[in-house]
This record gives structure tokens, C-alpha cells and sequence, in this order.
């Protein structure tokens, strides 16, 4: 028996955790590209999920956690460890003007869901595809609000000390898609809560649709994707650089710069993660040629 059968056979034993062998990582992605991860855990609690975190440390085997997957671009031949899949992980609770959330709810979902109980402050979510712990590793935002306007505190798990921690919003060194967790992988997210205010219902509600007709306007969301590839550049908008560059419309195999954003990238139905390093190396290349402005990449990569 080699150590992943073996690091299985033990992860079987941990109740509320789905262990599979070989499990392909496309379809958790929304850029529909990546090749299997060795071990794939599906765990239905933060107990199962610190459980399994702790045999993967013992037994040494690298791992990643996923939650939506829309931020991120697995290698072609996947990745050789185990993957912590946050999806079941979904449980809200409402507390007065205060909302918990585990790391693998939705962030479009609870923005809803706040809204119909007249809680304002995640209008500007509505529409991002990213879990809650994803969102809150990036500080993800859009339409001028982000994740830092709202956070409470958040719950991890750390891989280092098998302890659990509770972060106040000042601890997460927020910043411009950045937070303390993109420099500890071995902290866990597990829950945030968001501090949001009393509003009006269908205010609230016309925002959001408002943002998401803007979205389908603007963004190519027909196509997988992982939306917008680059960082702002101070004093730039990555977009708009790639326009001027005539790269609208460029392909390298079934990547292609999108022809309705040109900050997005879209995988037109056969697009490998080499197409898109090669597609991310050739913007980056001819936008430092042509303005001197270095773009860089906000998309992680796994593998």
C-alpha cells in the first residue's frame, strides 16, 4: 500500500468526510480547466474538514483547499496532493445586524439572502462568483464596496498549532485583493462574519440588479472564465492597456482574450492551462513594451 492509499484508508474514518482517488479538477473550476488531484476531500463540517487537515500534516502530503474555484487555474496534469473541496461547508446563521457564514457558501447567495432580510453592505457581491472564504482570502470587491467594509472577524483553522483562531477584522491586513490568509496557507478559513446594516428592501434589491445587468453587459460570463486576470495597475486599468494593445480577440490555442472585456481571459471550450500562461505571458509582454507598465496576475494557480 503506498501513503495515499494509505493516508485514504485513514481518511475514511472520519465522519461527514467524502474521500475520492484521482479526482479531476475542471469541473470545480470556473475556468473548466485543470487535470486530477491524487486525493479529493469533501468534508460536510469544519470538524471533518480540521480532522482530515491534521492526518494531511501528520502524513506530510501537500494539499490545497478549493472553494468556488473562480479564481484559480489548475495545472494540465492536476496536482499531486490532496484538495479540500469547501462546497458542503454552507452553513449561515443571522444575528440581529451580524451574519456568520462558513467558507463554503456563496457569496452571491448570502448577498441575497441578506438583502431579502433588509441587510445592507453585500449589495456589491452580488454576482461574484467566489465562496466566502475565497472572497474574504482575496478581499474580493467590486462596484466600489469589498470585503474589508464589512468583515467582523473570521474563524481558522491552523495547520501548524491544530488550533482553532478567531481573527478581528484588523488582524486580516486587508488590502487591494489581499489579506493575511494569501501569506499563511496554513490558516484555514472556516467562517467570517459581516457586520452589515439595516436597509430597505427593494433599494437594496435594485442595486444588486443593477450590478448584475452591468456584469452580463460588460463581462464575457457566457464563457469559463476566471474573471478579471490582472491587478489594477496604479494609475492604469489593465483592461483598457490590453485594448490599446489591439490584444481584444487573441488566441493561443483555446484561450482567448476576451473581445467584450479585454481583462478577461476565456476558455473557448478546449483551453489548457498552457494556453493560458502562454496567453497571460504575451499580454504581459506587449502591455510592458508599449506603456512600461508591469501587469500582474491576480489568478492563483494549483499544480
Amino acid at each position: 500500500m503506498d501513503r495515499i492509499e494509505f493516508l485514504c484508508a485513514q481518511l475514511r474514518t472520519i465522519e461527514g468526510l467524502s474521500v475520492c482517488r484521482d479526482h479531476l479538477l475542471a469541473p470545480h473550476t470556473t475556468f473548466r480547466i485543470g487535470g486530477p488531484a491524487s486525493v479529493a476531500l469533501f468534508p460536510a463540517s469544519t470538524s471533518a474538514a480540521a480532522s482530515a487537515l491534521d492526518l494531511l500534516k501528520e502524513t506530510d502530503i501537500p494539499f490545497a483547499v478549493i472553494g468556488n474555484g473562480s479564481n484559480l487555474l489548475c495545472a494540465d496534469a492536476g496536482y499531486h496532493g490532496a484538495v479540500l473541496f469547501t462546497g458542503q461547508m454552507k452553513r449561515v446563521e443571522f444575528c440581529q445586524n451580524r451574519v456568520t457564514a462558513e467558507c463554503g457558501v456563496s457569496l452571491t447567495a448570502l448577498a441575497g439572502e441578506a438583502q431579502r432580510r433588509g441587510l445592507d453592505g453585500l449589495a456589491f457581491a452580488y454576482g461574484i462568483p467566489a465562496s466566502v472564504g475565497g472572497a474574504l482570502r482575496m478581499n474580493a470587491g467590486a462596484y466600489g464596496g469589498e470585503i474589508a467594509d464589512v468583515l467582523a472577524q473570521s474563524v481558522c483553522y491552523d495547520t501548524l498549532d491544530h488550533t482553532e483562531h478567531t481573527l478581528d477584522a484588523p488582524e486580516h491586513a486587508l488590502a487591494y485583493r489581499h489579506s493575511i490568509y494569501a501569506e499563511h496557507p496554513e490558516r484555514v478559513i472556516l467562517s467570517v462574519t459581516f457586520t452589515l446594516t439595516p436597509g430597505d428592501t427593494d433599494e437594496i434589491g435594485a442595486r444588486m440588479q443593477d450590478y448584475m445587468q452591468r456584469r452580463r453587459t460588460k463581462q464575457p460570463l457566457e464563457y469559463p472564465s476566471a474573471g478579471s486576470v490582472f491587478k489594477r495597475p496604479v494609475g492604469h486599468f489593465a483592461g483598457k492597456l490590453i485594448e490599446d494593445c489591439g490584444l481584444k480577440g487573441c488566441t493561443i490555442g483555446g484561450a482567448q482574450v476576451s473581445e467584450k472585456h479585454a481583462g478577461f481571459i476565456i476558455n473557448r471550450g478546449n483551453a489548457t492551462a498552457d494556453d493560458v500562461l502562454r496567453l497571460i505571458e504575451h499580454i504581459q509582454t506587449t502591455v510592458l513594451a508599449a506603456y512600461g507598465v508591469t501587469l500582474e496576475c491576480e489568478v492563483c494557480r494549483l499544480g
